[in-house]
């Protein structure tokens, strides 16, 4: 296959970044050569020298949305220390991702995950994957704020993952409202709970000491 030039590679990056914003607003699954080709005013053979196939296709705007949540969100996120300080910076840049509104329908891989969910195949394994290990991220770090006593121990990481997915997800409808943060400060506000039932369950004992001193 002949190596792709600077040029050829930019105007592939231009053709994905338009597939990008289609998919996430009318679905992978309709997304077509045709339909890129009338949008981007170019013929259907200019655009299969770059995609052989709709799956290729598919595919490869699967990889360039990957790429912007590696570099808008996961990086910024990596980049704080372990622990739950890493885990509000996923969750932060997750939520500034969705307010500039980089991909129009919202998060992509919700709703590629949603509309393939039912469709066995290489495009549905994929965002499996990448979805898995986005999680598996959030779990990372969960498990990390634990060791460190950030979060209190009785905390499963694999449901906190979850709920933080939810709550971000949930959170694009209410982002004219919505304070960065706000998903970790209800973990937060959840350990704290956590902390006051225990120290109730211990009053007598901290009284009784208090009263000795």
């Amino acid at each position: 296959m002949p190596r792709q030039t600077p040029r050829g590679h930019a105007t592939k990056q231009g053709i994905l970044e338009v597939a990008s914003a289609i998919a996430s607003v009318e679905g992978l699954a309709g997304l077509t050569l045709g339909r890129l080709a009338t949008d981007l005013s170019m013929s259907k053979s200019g655009l299969f020298a770059h995609f052989g196939s709709k799956e290729e296709l598919q595919l490869a705007t699967i990889e360039h949305a990957r790429q912007i949540y590696v570099e808008q969100v996961i990086l910024p996120g990596l980049a704080h220390s372990p622990g739950i300080a890493t885990l509000q910076g996923l969750c932060d840049s997750y939520v500034a991702l969705m307010e500039r509104r980089v991909f129009p329908g919202g998060c992509f891989f919700a709703a590629a995950m949603a509309e393939f969910d039912a469709r066995p195949g290489v495009v549905r394994d994929t965002i499996a994957a990448l979805q898995r290990q986005w999680l598996d991220m959030l779990e990372g770090a969960a498990g990390d704020g634990i060791d460190a006593g950030e979060l209190d121990g009785s905390i499963d990481p694999i449901q906190l993952a979850f709920e933080l997915e939810a709550a971000m997800l949930s959170a694009k409808l209410v982002l004219p409202s919505l304070q960065r943060c706000a998903v970790l400060r209800t973990v937060q506000e959840r350990d704290s709970t956590h902390d006051q039932r225990r120290g109730l369950a211990e009053g007598p004992t901290r009284l009784g000491r208090g009263g000795a001193a």
